[in-house]
């Protein structure tokens, strides 16, 4: 590999928004792997690729080591298809809870409403009473 082919941590945090803290907790967990230089740590178009798809799992959910299970897969020799079928299964879940949290959510924001309503009208009712007295 040629020095181009490394990004450099300030340039990872940069591409992907992320801070040098969370690229060393997912280098301590085992997710990417930099290559070191001294003090240096660059990271190689693989590890750039496994950043991509931490975010994208972190970001619908998965958690760490459902990320580092679906990552070690894909060395598999089979051309990503337990990988592939493994991370669809798991986004299947995930997808399935996310919509029950929304409907919890919708029903928790219309029970809110309607108190509000009921509060609105409480708080109208007293100071027409207090206006009259």
């Amino acid at each position: 590999m040629t020095q181009t082919d490394y990004t450099t941590i300030r340039d990872m945090c940069e591409i992907y928004d992320v801070t040098p803290r969370t690229l060393r907790f997912y280098e301590s967990k085992e997710l990417l792997f930099p290559v070191r230089e001294g003090q240096k740590r660059l990271f190689t178009r693989r590890d750039r690729a496994r950043l991509k798809l931490i975010l994208r799992g972190k970001r619908f959910g998965f958690s760490l080591e459902e990320i580092r299970q679906l990552l070690d897969l894909y060395d598999r020799g089979d051309r990503q298809l337990t990988q592939l079928s493994k991370t669809y299964e798991i986004a299947q879940q995930r997808l399935a809870d996310m919509e029950r949290q929304r409907e919890e959510l919708d029903e928790a924001i219309d029970d809110l409403k309607e108190q509000l309503d009921w509060g609105a009208k409480m708080i109208d009712s007293l100071k027409e009473k207090e206006a009259a007295a």
